[in-house]
């Protein structure tokens, strides 16, 4: 087994349509402003740019993101990482009842030399890591998605 290695699920279920959802999944230089953990997020060009996140641990990582698929008319958004994490994240947005569920999927390898260094002592908490800042994430999405009228656009 990879100690390094993770594999993430989360569904985030969202009273908006799945059209809003998507559209503020896909600016993801937008996220530092209703995701807490996502510090900054930097756009390079059209499909690239960074991102510096921290969770409850003390330790920023730092990825460069790149779109490998946005495709609307399916709800699916999916990038690729490279940095202090590697691997890919993919985003399915469907509709739910009257709502929407946004299903998050994950697999990376982290790179930062000291989280490789406690890969097995740290997992449980690495791990713990994550769902907070998942529940963050959950959370800043719908306080964004409860101000904004579900066809507002930013500008």
């Amino acid at each position: 087994m990879d100690w390094c290695r993770y594999r993430f699920r989360s569904h985030w279920d969202l009273d908006a349509p799945p059209a809003a959802v998507y559209r503020l999944l896909a600016a993801g230089d937008d996220y530092p402003g209703w995701w807490p953990q996502v510090r900054e997020a930097v756009r390079s060009d059209e499909r690239t740019g960074t991102a510096r996140f921290r969770s409850m641990i003390p330790y920023d990582l730092v990825i460069t993101v790149r779109e490998a698929r946005q495709d609307p008319a399916a709800g699916v958004l999916e990038m690729t990482f490279s940095g202090d994490l590697e691997g890919w994240a993919r985003w399915t947005v469907t509709a739910r009842g009257s709502g929407a569920r946004a299903r998050f999927e994950q697999d990376v390898v982290v790179r930062k030399p000291l989280l490789r260094l406690f890969a097995l002592p740290g997992r449980p908490l690495f791990r713990l890591n994550h769902a907070l800042m998942m529940r963050g994430g959950r959370r800043g999405l719908r306080a964004r998605l409860a101000a904004r009228p579900p066809g507002a656009h930013s500008v």
